[in-house]
């Protein structure tokens, strides 16, 4: 399935949750964070200024590895993977 987000939306795929310790120990499923990083796959067309109407382009682009704030955006599920449509207010900052 193809998605396209709308205005000032961001879909980004959250990066797996780590399966082990540094030290080696194994994590429960029910134990493991959900991370707070992740990459960008696509955009939406910017956001519009309030004070003339015309859209502002991202600071990020497709690609990007971003961190985000730990209840940003909005879960949803593509061809079977857990995605996450954000605005780019959610986002703290890119990885560089």
């Amino acid at each position: 399935m193809k998605f396209r987000p709308l205005g000032d939306k961001i879909l980004v795929k959250r990066d797996e949750a780590a399966t082990k310790t540094e030290s080696g120990i194994f994590l429960p499923e029910s134990s493991k964070e959900k991370p707070k990083q992740g990459k960008i796959i696509a955009l939406g067309d910017g956001h519009r200024s309030k004070d003339n109407g015309k859209l502002t382009p991202f600071s990020v682009k497709k690609g990007d590895s971003v961190i985000f704030s730990s209840y940003a955006g909005t879960e949803i599920k593509i061809d079977g993977e857990s995605m996450l449509i954000m605005t780019e207010e959610d986002i703290l900052g890119v990885i560089e």
